[in-house]
């Protein structure tokens, strides 16, 4: 039998767990778990990607810099598709 005092120190988990229960995750909790899993992968099946490219380290190198130079032109261009509106005659340029 449990004292008062015990019982006291107890958390809502404990009590739950006595009465063969426990508490339900939210939605979120586990979108945000899924996501996060999802991204890793999504990073890890890239850099295997990029390691079994056949190309040479040099030209590899110089694709990645340009990719990267055209990614803000690219965002602007996405952004402008999506509202509507017509991106500026410049903004599809790279650096």
């Amino acid at each position: 039998m449990m004292k008062l005092k015990e019982l006291r120190n107890l958390d809502k988990e404990d009590i739950l767990e006595m009465m063969g229960l426990q508490s339900k995750t939210s939605t979120g909790a586990w979108l945000a778990g899924t996501l996060g899993t999802f991204g890793v992968g999504l990073l890890v099946g890239a850099g295997l990607g990029l390691l079994m490219a056949p190309k040479a380290g040099r030209e590899l190198r110089e694709d990645l810099r340009d990719r990267l130079r055209r990614v803000p032109a690219d965002a602007d261009d996405a952004i402008s598709a999506m509202s509507g509106r017509e991106s500026p005659p410049n903004a599809s340029k790279p650096y």
